[in-house]
């Protein structure tokens, strides 16, 4: 069985994020997605509210998997016996980063990192854009998957 993992704190998780999983989901017969557990930032959602999200933006593909990780995404590579990473890359500065944690990952455990490239109307995408211009009341709808667009709607009316 082909298995890959798409890592990221998906918080929330975009039009951008959702087209890297469906690729994904089209080339391995399990996509893992793991959703980063991060001590030290406070989210807007919680780690569960983004793994329900995720679940339910996924199920159309029917062969992805959602969990939380905290750690090195290696140690949740092994503990599942997860040969790739998936990751899109938006611009040559993601590059330089990744390159680096591809190289590491390779090095601490010999999971192979493939890089794919972004769909270009995705390019700008990031979750902190989403948040920063939804939190301005900027209409982003067309960024995010509806059930997502509502539930961030939601989030920022309750903050405000």
């Amino acid at each position: 069985m082909r298995r890959a993992v798409c890592p990221g704190s998906f918080d929330p998780i975009t039009n951008g994020h959702l087209d890297i999983i469906a690729r994904a989901s089209k080339l391995y017969d399990v996509v893992h997605v793991a959703v980063m557990i991060n001590q030290s930032k406070k989210g807007l959602f919680e780690i569960e509210e983004r793994i329900e999200l995720i679940r339910q933006v996924t199920a159309e593909f029917g062969n992805v998997e959602v969990e939380a990780f905290h750690g090195l995404l290696v140690d949740f590579c092994k503990q599942r016996d997860i040969p790739a990473i998936v990751k899109g890359l938006r611009a040559v500065s993601d590059f330089d980063y990744e390159l680096q944690m591809a190289q590491m990952n390779n090095g601490l455990s010999g999971v192979e990192t493939l890089f794919v490239p972004t769909n270009p109307t995705y390019s700008f995408l990031s979750s902190s854009l989403v948040k920063e211009v939804a939190a301005w009341g900027g209409d982003v709808s067309h960024l995010v998957p509806p059930l997502v667009h509502t539930a961030l709607s939601e989030r920022l009316a309750h903050k405000n």
